[in-house]
């Protein structure tokens, strides 16, 4: 068989726990619990959910010291360890490692010499050259991983009929982005420019995520009718461009006299210049004069991220994007990728989609649902409207090669490969010794800023910053499901009637007819009198929930600390939960209108948050957002106050925003044309430095009439003073609590140094038992020839290694049938006889149903231990 098939750090609950969607060093996007997606090229993808804050961004020095690491440029032979400055070992256990220094270096030709002399121990970035991912299979020297979580797609400019400066962009008409998706043909995408490390993806849900097994039936009628038609592609843009008042002369298109030229962003780095070459001769054969512009991530990123997209300096650009989790539910992807819901960036603000696919975005994003059958109705309108407003043309999904030292190990996500993995910071080592360094090559550094509120989304950047900061869940890396970390327990009880189940034992699921909120609990914020609202008072007449979470913190919570050597405390927690409100009022000395759009979103779904005891921390959130894993829902809810940034590193990036010489987030910082706040490097370093000083002076508490229940004025100079410290030794303001520090950067080299943390609570070994994932093998086999109106039996073997796969290990077996025009006939489940072998029934009646000639059985298998689904079909003719 072949191989085939929303962390975006955010303040507050808005952290979203959606599809986890990472910018992939160019930006790529992805969908978290529905955690969003990281970017690897693109930015994180979809939001659902809003959680607290998270891990403080580290700041670079102004002045940066010597680089320690100059030996690791990359093409460099680095410096043995012995000749390295002694690091003091943390731990004792030969399976972790003291450091990892991270260097840039795109090119992937160069990175497989590389790793091959020893140069380089691992690579952040998927290969999907076909010819290297050869080659690092057949070397004896280099290990790899396989991921499945990648997916390329078509980012539109949707802002006009003519941006400000009067230039024409025939992008902002609905109908001619739906057009080019019978402008391209996938399949020559798929497997001419990757070579068959991808597959065809027209929709905005994976195709090897269980969604897509699920929604299989309306998947394939939708890629059947928006199959490759270039005449139809043809005769739809050359309508709407007359609509526009275009002209076609000579087979070129003339707006007021000019050629219409479209401002093409192509990234380079990967098969995305490919990808971008092959459309842009496209469009020209449709008559458009396309100036293509070849930039690497950090080049693209401030045009087609960060700049207002009415400025036009761009119309397409080649996006990409990374589920950095296997993600079971998809449903907050159209809220994510096609409303302003999903992103506070200039691009996402742009957005206007028709109202009904607005609501039904929405809704999805919220879970507004009560049962399967409406969950399912909703997602085949979604994806039907999607297609049609097409934003977004969806491209491809990628199957990446992640090379490694044969003997380094790590745990590796199924969709997130190694940079997407959340457990490869408590999983790096190497085999047989102990590892004091590694080197870590990565296409891009440091692409956007860093900051913990609105910070850098690319997956270059978040897979270091996800090094540096603890989490309150983790997820599983085959399955998606999420296993707990600084959670002791979790009670989580939903309404009756409302479809969601449990798989791990690790918390308690319950139904109840009716879930009250206490009037005492938090439901809202008010920013002038600087208090939060309670339930009571914004619900006279008191209020339901769909679900009440209770979530059990450990007891040595507060007895962790911060990488500045303070202590964890309830006020970091309740500070981050603040600004999930305070940044969306525009009474707000902070206000960001950028942050309204996923708050509203999020205030529709969110009841109360209540305190039930503060050490050890014992929370009740009450929320009418579900998802149908229970896992999921705990993930979601112990993220409401759990932080990974310090009151004190937050509280200078608030003073200054507020006195407007900082500004969180790209769109404000734009609107206000002031640096964008960043904790690692820049001249935002001088600016937080200054208000450190002044925080540290005043004995500065943020939110003083909330927080100074759990913070005095002394604890908060004492921050203040230890975060000075920490400035002047590492150059930076990126305080985390997780297994490993940002010791410095260098962004000039363009390298990041992160040392492990020696007061990280956990046992080196913790989550070392995640090994091979159990992705089944798949054979149909049947007759060659069915009788029209008569049975046809076909069976199923299902297996993992050659042994059979238990049938209590599969979620379902589903089987399409298609008819020699490529229409879909027949949709069904296949019926388990034994571990092993299943077996797909055509009854009579449904024979009757095809007509004569040639039909294709798709088969898809949907395994409990690993949810990336296997699929196989077989051909038979039907005969009279």
């Amino acid at each position: 068989m072949t191989e085939k098939g929303r962390i975006w750090l955010t303040i507050g609950v808005l952290v979203v726990i959606g599809i986890a969607i990472l910018l992939i060093a160019q930006p790529w996007q992805q969908p978290q619990p529905t955690r969003p997606s990281e970017v690897t090229q693109q930015p994180t993808p979809p939001p659902t959910e809003t959680q607290p804050p998270p891990t403080p961004p580290t700041t670079e020095p102004t002045t940066p010291p010597a680089s320690p690491i100059e030996a690791v440029t990359p093409g460099e032979e680095p410096t043995p360890p012995s000749e390295q400055p002694p690091v003091q070992p943390v731990v004792t256990t030969a399976a972790l490692v003291n450091e990892v220094v991270f260097v840039q270096e795109p090119d992937q030709a160069k990175v497989i010499d590389m790793l091959t002399a020893g140069q380089l121990d691992l690579y952040a970035f998927g290969i999907r050259d076909p010819e290297l991912a050869r080659k690092v299979k057949a070397s004896p020297v280099l290990g790899y991983e396989t991921s499945y979580g990648g997916s390329v797609e078509l980012t539109l400019n949707p802002v006009g009929p003519t941006f400000k400066n009067g230039v024409l962009n025939p992008f902002s008409v609905p109908a001619i982005r739906e057009a080019l998706n019978w402008l391209v043909d996938r399949k020559t995408i798929a497997e001419e420019i990757y070579g068959g490390l991808a597959v065809p993806r027209y929709l905005p849900i994976n195709t090897v995520f269980p969604d897509y097994a699920r929604l299989a039936h309306v998947a394939k009628e939708l890629e059947a009718y928006y199959a490759p038609n270039p005449e139809r592609a043809r005769a739809v843009i050359t309508e709407e461009m007359q609509k526009l008042g275009a002209e076609l002369r000579n087979n070129k298109w003339y707006y007021n006299n000019q050629p219409v030229k479209l401002i093409f962003l192509i990234r380079t780095e990967d098969k995305r210049r490919e990808v971008g070459d092959y459309i842009a001769n496209l469009l020209e054969d449709l008559g458009f004069t396309v100036d293509r512009q070849y930039k690497t991530a950090a080049e693209a990123s401030p045009i087609w991220i960060s700049s207002d997209p009415a400025d036009g300096k761009w119309h397409l650009y080649t996006a990409g994007w990374v589920s950095t989790v296997v993600n079971r539910d998809l449903a907050s992807n159209f809220d994510f990728y096609y409303t302003s819901r999903g992103r506070p960036d200039p691009l996402w603000q742009a957005y206007t989609p028709d109202p009904e696919f607005d609501e039904i975005s929405e809704r999805l994003g919220r879970r507004d649902y009560q049962t399967v059958e409406e969950r399912q109705e909703l997602m085949e309108k979604a994806l039907r409207l999607a297609l049609k407003d097409s934003v977004r043309v969806w491209l491809a999904d990628t199957i990446d090669v992640w090379a490694r030292r044969a003997e380094v190990r790590l745990a590796s996500d199924l969709a997130g490969g190694m940079s997407g993995s959340a457990l490869w910071p408590l999983t790096l080592r190497v085999e047989g010794r102990q590892a004091e360094k590694l080197v870590w090559g990565v296409p891009s550094l440091m692409t956007e800023p860093w900051n913990p509120v609105a910070g850098t989304n690319w997956i270059f950047d978040t897979m270091i910053i996800r090094a540096t900061v603890d989490a309150d869940t983790l997820p599983d890396p085959f399955t998606g499901l999420y296993w707990p970390q600084r959670v002791k327990f979790v009670d989580v009880y939903v309404q009756e009637g409302i479809p969601v189940t449990k798989t791990l034992d690790w918390l308690k699921l319950e139904f109840l007819p009716e879930i009250t909120v206490p009037q005492d609990a938090w439901a809202d914020w008010d920013p002038v009198n600087q208090r939060f609202i309670t339930v009571g008072e914004k619900y006279p007449d008191g209020v339901t929930a769909k679900t009440k979470t209770v979530v059990y913190y450990p007891e040595n919570l507060f007895r962790m600390k911060w990488h500045d050597g303070s202590r964890i405390s309830l006020a970091d927690c309740v500070l981050g939960f603040i600004l999930t409100f305070e940044r969306a009022k525009p009474e707000s000395p902070i206000y960001d209108e950028a942050a309204v759009s996923a708050f509203e979103s999020f205030m529709r779904h969110f009841k109360g948050l209540k305190i039930v005891q503060k050490d050890p921390l014992i929370v009740e959130v009450y929320s009418d957002l579900f998802y149908p894993d229970a896992e999921w829902i705990a993930s979601s809810r112990s993220g409401y106050l759990f932080t990974t940034v310090p009151l004190q590193t937050l509280a200078i990036g608030i003073l200054a925003e507020q006195n407007k010489e900082l500004a969180f987030s790209a769109a404000k910082a734009d609107k206000l044309k002031v640096e964008r706040a960043n904790y690692i490097a820049g001249p935002a370093l001088a600016i937080l430095d200054k208000y450190r000083a002044q925080a540290l002076e005043q004995g500065f508490i943020p939110y003083e009439n909330v927080l100074k229940e759990f913070i005095t004025p002394e604890e908060a100079k004492e921050r203040y003073r230890l975060l000075g410290e920490w400035y002047n030794a590492h150059k930076h303001f990126w305080v985390g609590n997780g297994p490993f520090y940002l010791d410095a950067v260098y962004p000039i080299e363009k390298n990041v140094v992160i040392k492990r943390f020696a007061d990280f609570p956990d046992p080196p070994d913790k989550w070392l038992r995640f090994s091979e994932p159990r992705i089944a093998d798949v054979d149909v086999s049947g007759p060659i020839e069915v009788q029209l109106g008569s049975t046809a039996e076909f069976n199923v073997e299902v297996t993992f290694k050659g042994e059979p796969y238990a049938v209590k290990d599969i979620d379902f077996v589903k089987f399409l049938v298609f008819d020699a025009t490529g229409q879909l006939k027949l949709v069904g489940e296949a019926e388990a006889v034994h571990d092993g072998l299943w077996r797909v029934v055509l009854s009579p009646e449904q024979t009757a149903q095809l007509a004569a000639g040639g039909n294709r059985l798709q088969v898809i298998v949907v395994s409990k231990l690993v949810s990336i689904p296997s699929t196989e079909e077989t051909t038979f003719v039907t005969v009279q």
